[in-house]
Protein backbone atom coordinates (compact mmCIF):
# COMPACT_ATOMS: atom_id res chain seq x y z
CA UNK A 1 0.00 0.00 0.00
CA UNK A 2 1.53 3.26 -1.16
CA UNK A 3 0.50 6.21 1.01
CA UNK A 4 -0.19 9.36 -1.01
CA UNK A 5 0.59 12.60 0.82
CA UNK A 6 -0.62 16.15 0.45
CA UNK A 7 0.93 19.19 2.11
CA UNK A 8 -1.10 22.20 3.24
CA UNK A 9 1.06 25.23 2.47
CA UNK A 10 4.46 25.62 0.87
CA UNK A 11 6.41 26.44 4.01
CA UNK A 12 10.19 26.64 3.98
CA UNK A 13 10.36 23.78 6.45
CA UNK A 14 8.14 21.59 4.29
CA UNK A 15 10.33 22.36 1.30
CA UNK A 16 13.59 21.74 3.16
CA UNK A 17 12.73 18.75 5.35
CA UNK A 18 9.32 17.09 5.16
CA UNK A 19 8.73 17.23 1.41
CA UNK A 20 12.05 15.48 0.68
CA UNK A 21 11.45 13.06 3.57
CA UNK A 22 8.07 11.99 2.19
CA UNK A 23 9.60 11.62 -1.27
CA UNK A 24 12.48 9.51 0.10
CA UNK A 25 10.38 7.24 2.32
CA UNK A 26 9.65 3.68 1.26
CA UNK A 27 5.97 3.17 0.42
CA UNK A 28 5.15 6.88 0.34
CA UNK A 29 4.70 9.45 -2.40
CA UNK A 30 4.36 13.23 -2.32
CA UNK A 31 1.28 13.65 -4.50
CA UNK A 32 -0.18 17.12 -3.90
CA UNK A 33 0.48 20.57 -2.50
CA UNK A 34 -1.92 23.38 -1.62
CA UNK A 35 -0.62 26.88 -2.33
CA UNK A 36 -1.73 29.96 -4.23
CA UNK A 37 1.84 30.76 -5.23
CA UNK A 38 3.20 29.00 -8.33
CA UNK A 39 6.71 30.14 -7.41
CA UNK A 40 6.51 28.39 -4.05
CA UNK A 41 5.18 25.24 -5.71
CA UNK A 42 8.11 24.97 -8.13
CA UNK A 43 10.65 23.34 -5.76
CA UNK A 44 8.08 20.75 -4.68
CA UNK A 45 7.19 19.96 -8.31
CA UNK A 46 10.86 19.55 -9.14
CA UNK A 47 11.21 17.14 -6.24
CA UNK A 48 8.08 15.12 -7.08
CA UNK A 49 7.24 15.01 -10.82
CA UNK A 50 3.51 14.78 -11.39
CA UNK A 51 2.72 16.74 -8.23
CA UNK A 52 -0.80 18.16 -8.26
CA UNK A 53 -0.95 21.77 -7.08
CA UNK A 54 -4.24 22.93 -5.54
CA UNK A 55 -4.99 26.62 -5.07
CA UNK A 56 -6.70 26.13 -1.69
CA UNK A 57 -6.44 23.92 1.35
CA UNK A 58 -10.05 22.81 0.94
CA UNK A 59 -9.35 21.69 -2.62
CA UNK A 60 -6.51 19.47 -1.46
CA UNK A 61 -8.67 17.97 1.29
CA UNK A 62 -11.28 17.16 -1.37
CA UNK A 63 -8.71 15.33 -3.50
CA UNK A 64 -9.73 11.64 -3.48
CA UNK A 65 -6.18 10.61 -4.39
CA UNK A 66 -4.74 11.76 -1.05
CA UNK A 67 -4.45 9.44 1.96
CA UNK A 68 -2.51 11.55 4.45
CA UNK A 69 -2.01 15.27 5.01
CA UNK A 70 0.95 17.08 6.53
CA UNK A 71 0.07 20.43 8.15
CA UNK A 72 3.04 22.85 8.48
CA UNK A 73 0.87 25.97 8.80
CA UNK A 74 1.38 28.64 11.51
CA UNK A 75 0.91 27.17 14.98
CA UNK A 76 -2.46 28.83 15.51
CA UNK A 77 -3.96 26.97 12.52
CA UNK A 78 -2.87 23.42 13.29
CA UNK A 79 -5.95 22.24 15.16
CA UNK A 80 -8.43 23.85 12.77
CA UNK A 81 -6.94 22.29 9.65
CA UNK A 82 -6.04 19.04 11.35
CA UNK A 83 -9.70 18.55 12.28
CA UNK A 84 -10.82 19.47 8.76
CA UNK A 85 -8.39 16.95 7.28
CA UNK A 86 -9.64 14.17 9.54
CA UNK A 87 -13.25 15.00 8.69
CA UNK A 88 -12.27 14.79 5.01
CA UNK A 89 -11.07 11.23 5.62
CA UNK A 90 -7.32 11.93 5.67
CA UNK A 91 -4.76 10.79 8.19
CA UNK A 92 -3.02 13.81 9.70
CA UNK A 93 0.48 14.72 10.80
CA UNK A 94 0.59 18.27 12.19
CA UNK A 95 3.76 20.21 12.79
CA UNK A 96 4.68 21.08 16.36
CA UNK A 97 3.37 22.59 18.49
CA UNK A 98 -0.12 21.26 17.91
CA UNK A 99 -1.71 24.26 19.64
CA UNK A 100 -0.91 27.28 21.78
CA UNK A 101 -2.48 25.84 24.93
CA UNK A 102 -2.88 22.26 26.09
CA UNK A 103 -6.67 22.49 26.33
CA UNK A 104 -6.90 23.56 22.67
CA UNK A 105 -5.71 20.13 21.50
CA UNK A 106 -8.93 18.47 22.68
CA UNK A 107 -10.90 18.96 19.39
CA UNK A 108 -8.16 17.22 17.41
CA UNK A 109 -8.07 14.28 19.82
CA UNK A 110 -11.88 14.04 19.62
CA UNK A 111 -11.80 14.08 15.81
CA UNK A 112 -9.08 11.41 15.76
CA UNK A 113 -11.08 9.15 18.05
CA UNK A 114 -14.34 9.78 16.19
CA UNK A 115 -12.91 9.09 12.72
CA UNK A 116 -10.59 6.26 13.70
CA UNK A 117 -7.84 7.78 11.58
CA UNK A 118 -4.20 8.28 12.56
CA UNK A 119 -3.38 11.78 13.79
CA UNK A 120 -0.32 12.99 15.64
CA UNK A 121 2.32 15.67 16.00
CA UNK A 122 5.47 15.71 13.91
CA UNK A 123 7.84 15.19 16.84
CA UNK A 124 10.64 13.69 14.81
CA UNK A 125 13.26 13.21 17.52
CA UNK A 126 11.58 10.17 19.10
CA UNK A 127 12.12 8.32 15.82
CA UNK A 128 15.89 8.88 15.87
CA UNK A 129 17.98 5.99 17.22
CA UNK A 130 20.01 8.37 19.41
CA UNK A 131 16.92 9.12 21.48
CA UNK A 132 15.82 5.51 21.52
CA UNK A 133 19.26 4.59 22.90
CA UNK A 134 19.20 7.39 25.50
CA UNK A 135 15.80 6.25 26.73
CA UNK A 136 16.95 2.63 26.92
CA UNK A 137 20.09 3.62 28.85
CA UNK A 138 17.97 5.50 31.39
CA UNK A 139 15.58 2.55 31.65
CA UNK A 140 18.55 0.25 32.27
CA UNK A 141 19.92 2.44 35.06
CA UNK A 142 23.07 3.51 33.23
CA UNK A 143 23.24 6.74 35.24
CA UNK A 144 22.24 5.20 38.54
CA UNK A 145 19.78 7.50 40.25
CA UNK A 146 18.94 10.34 37.86
CA UNK A 147 19.34 13.63 39.72
CA UNK A 148 19.36 16.38 37.08
CA UNK A 149 18.57 17.08 33.42
CA UNK A 150 20.06 20.03 31.57
CA UNK A 151 18.75 21.05 28.15
CA UNK A 152 19.75 23.88 25.82
CA UNK A 153 18.40 24.76 22.37
CA UNK A 154 19.13 28.17 20.88
CA UNK A 155 19.48 30.01 17.59
CA UNK A 156 19.36 33.63 16.44
CA UNK A 157 16.68 34.91 14.07
CA UNK A 158 16.81 38.54 15.21
CA UNK A 159 17.62 39.62 11.64
CA UNK A 160 14.27 38.28 10.38
CA UNK A 161 11.52 40.21 12.22
CA UNK A 162 8.82 39.05 9.76
CA UNK A 163 9.49 35.40 10.49
CA UNK A 164 6.34 33.88 12.01
CA UNK A 165 8.43 32.80 15.01
CA UNK A 166 8.88 36.51 15.78
CA UNK A 167 5.19 37.36 15.41
CA UNK A 168 3.04 36.85 18.49
CA UNK A 169 -0.22 36.71 16.52
CA UNK A 170 0.93 33.60 14.64
CA UNK A 171 2.13 31.79 17.75
CA UNK A 172 5.70 33.04 17.79
CA UNK A 173 8.15 32.54 20.61
CA UNK A 174 11.03 30.34 21.65
CA UNK A 175 8.95 27.95 23.78
CA UNK A 176 6.38 27.07 21.08
CA UNK A 177 9.14 26.66 18.49
CA UNK A 178 11.94 24.90 20.39
CA UNK A 179 10.89 24.59 24.03
CA UNK A 180 8.80 21.66 22.84
CA UNK A 181 12.09 19.84 22.25
CA UNK A 182 13.90 20.38 25.55
CA UNK A 183 10.69 19.87 27.56
CA UNK A 184 9.27 17.00 25.52
CA UNK A 185 12.60 15.19 25.24
CA UNK A 186 13.00 15.27 29.02
CA UNK A 187 9.50 13.86 29.50
CA UNK A 188 9.89 11.18 26.83
CA UNK A 189 13.36 9.97 27.79
CA UNK A 190 12.65 9.81 31.54
CA UNK A 191 9.02 8.69 31.27
CA UNK A 192 8.26 11.34 33.91
CA UNK A 193 6.16 14.44 34.34
CA UNK A 194 7.20 17.58 36.23
CA UNK A 195 5.75 18.10 39.67
CA UNK A 196 6.17 21.87 39.53
CA UNK A 197 7.88 24.70 37.71
CA UNK A 198 10.24 26.14 40.32
CA UNK A 199 11.60 29.10 38.34
CA UNK A 200 10.80 30.85 35.07
CA UNK A 201 12.68 33.88 33.74
CA UNK A 202 11.63 35.10 30.27
CA UNK A 203 12.84 37.93 28.05
CA UNK A 204 10.10 39.29 25.76
CA UNK A 205 10.16 41.20 22.46
CA UNK A 206 6.88 42.34 20.88
CA UNK A 207 4.91 39.70 22.76
CA UNK A 208 7.26 36.82 21.89
CA UNK A 209 9.48 35.03 24.38
CA UNK A 210 12.99 35.26 22.93
CA UNK A 211 15.09 33.93 25.83
CA UNK A 212 13.69 31.58 28.46
CA UNK A 213 15.34 30.01 31.49
CA UNK A 214 13.03 27.55 33.21
CA UNK A 215 13.61 25.13 36.08
CA UNK A 216 11.35 22.26 37.08
CA UNK A 217 11.17 19.59 39.74
CA UNK A 218 10.29 16.03 38.82
CA UNK A 219 9.87 13.10 41.19
CA UNK A 220 13.49 12.43 42.15
CA UNK A 221 15.28 14.87 39.88
CA UNK A 222 15.40 18.46 38.69
CA UNK A 223 15.57 19.96 35.21
CA UNK A 224 16.78 23.25 33.81
CA UNK A 225 16.06 24.33 30.24
CA UNK A 226 17.33 27.30 28.22
CA UNK A 227 15.62 28.15 24.93
CA UNK A 228 16.31 31.22 22.85
CA UNK A 229 15.84 32.83 19.46
CA UNK A 230 18.52 35.44 20.27
CA UNK A 231 21.61 33.42 21.19
CA UNK A 232 24.41 31.79 19.26
CA UNK A 233 23.16 28.41 17.96
CA UNK A 234 23.68 25.61 20.46
CA UNK A 235 21.95 22.43 21.50
CA UNK A 236 22.62 19.61 23.92
CA UNK A 237 20.84 17.41 26.45
CA UNK A 238 22.49 16.04 29.58
CA UNK A 239 21.08 13.40 31.92
CA UNK A 240 23.16 13.37 35.12
CA UNK A 241 22.91 10.69 37.76
CA UNK A 242 24.83 9.64 40.85
CA UNK A 243 26.61 6.84 38.96
CA UNK A 244 26.74 8.05 35.39
CA UNK A 245 25.72 10.59 32.78
CA UNK A 246 24.39 10.65 29.23
CA UNK A 247 25.04 13.50 26.80
CA UNK A 248 23.46 14.12 23.37
CA UNK A 249 25.38 16.71 21.36
CA UNK A 250 22.97 17.16 18.44
CA UNK A 251 19.71 16.08 20.03
CA UNK A 252 17.29 18.03 17.85
CA UNK A 253 18.79 19.04 14.49
CA UNK A 254 20.58 15.73 14.07
CA UNK A 255 22.95 15.79 11.12
CA UNK A 256 22.47 19.52 10.56
CA UNK A 257 23.73 21.11 13.76
CA UNK A 258 26.38 18.38 13.93
CA UNK A 259 26.57 14.61 13.73
CA UNK A 260 24.08 12.84 15.97
CA UNK A 261 25.91 11.13 18.82
CA UNK A 262 25.36 9.85 22.33
CA UNK A 263 28.13 9.70 24.91
CA UNK A 264 27.77 8.05 28.29
CA UNK A 265 30.06 7.09 31.13
CA UNK A 266 29.79 5.57 34.56
CA UNK A 267 31.84 5.26 37.70
CA UNK A 268 34.48 3.18 35.87
CA UNK A 269 35.41 6.25 33.83
CA UNK A 270 35.00 4.47 30.49
CA UNK A 271 33.53 6.79 27.84
CA UNK A 272 31.09 5.09 25.47
CA UNK A 273 30.29 6.77 22.16
CA UNK A 274 27.72 5.97 19.51
CA UNK A 275 27.12 8.04 16.37
CA UNK A 276 24.66 7.90 13.47
CA UNK A 277 26.08 9.70 10.42
CA UNK A 278 23.53 10.28 7.70
CA UNK A 279 20.48 9.08 9.67
CA UNK A 280 17.37 11.02 8.61
CA UNK A 281 14.87 11.34 11.46
CA UNK A 282 12.22 12.85 9.18
CA UNK A 283 12.27 9.82 6.87
CA UNK A 284 12.02 7.58 9.93
CA UNK A 285 9.03 9.62 11.11
CA UNK A 286 7.19 9.31 7.78
CA UNK A 287 7.83 5.57 7.63
CA UNK A 288 6.64 5.14 11.24
CA UNK A 289 3.48 7.08 10.38
CA UNK A 290 2.92 4.77 7.43
CA UNK A 291 3.34 1.73 9.69
CA UNK A 292 0.67 3.17 11.98
CA UNK A 293 -1.71 3.73 9.07
CA UNK A 294 -1.19 0.14 7.89
CA UNK A 295 -1.74 -1.18 11.43
CA UNK A 296 1.78 -2.60 11.62
CA UNK A 297 2.96 -0.65 14.68
CA UNK A 298 1.78 2.07 17.03
CA UNK A 299 3.09 5.56 16.34
CA UNK A 300 5.53 6.33 19.19
CA UNK A 301 4.36 9.91 19.81
CA UNK A 302 0.68 10.64 20.43
CA UNK A 303 -1.46 13.75 20.62
CA UNK A 304 -1.64 13.07 24.34
CA UNK A 305 2.16 13.22 24.47
CA UNK A 306 2.02 16.56 22.67
CA UNK A 307 -0.61 17.80 25.09
CA UNK A 308 1.62 16.86 28.01
CA UNK A 309 4.50 18.92 26.66
CA UNK A 310 2.20 21.85 25.96
CA UNK A 311 0.98 21.67 29.56
CA UNK A 312 4.58 22.14 30.74
CA UNK A 313 4.98 25.15 28.41
CA UNK A 314 1.70 26.58 29.72
CA UNK A 315 2.98 26.15 33.28
CA UNK A 316 6.28 27.86 32.42
CA UNK A 317 4.46 30.88 31.01
CA UNK A 318 2.22 30.99 34.07
CA UNK A 319 5.20 30.82 36.43
CA UNK A 320 6.77 33.77 34.58
CA UNK A 321 3.62 35.87 35.03
CA UNK A 322 1.81 34.92 31.82
CA UNK A 323 2.16 36.01 28.22
CA UNK A 324 1.85 39.68 27.33
CA UNK A 325 -1.41 40.69 25.67
CA UNK A 326 -1.25 40.68 21.86
CA UNK A 327 -2.02 43.98 20.16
Amino acid sequence: MTIRWGILGASNFAQREMGPAIHASRGHVLAALATRSPDKATPFAELAPGLRVHDSYDALLSDPEIDAVYVPLPHTLHVEWGVKALEAGKHVLVEKPVAMQAEDIAPLIEARDRTGLVASEGYMIVHHPQWQLARQLLDDGAVGRLRHVEGVFSYDNSSDPQNIRNVAATGGGALPDIGVYTYGATRWATRSEPVEITHADIDWEDGCDVLTRVSARFDGFTAHWVNSMRLLPEQFMLFHGDRGLIRLTAPFNAGRFKEAAVEWRGTDGVIHHRAWPGENQYVRQVEAFGAAIRGEAAFPWTLEDARGTQAVIDAAYSAAGGRPAIG
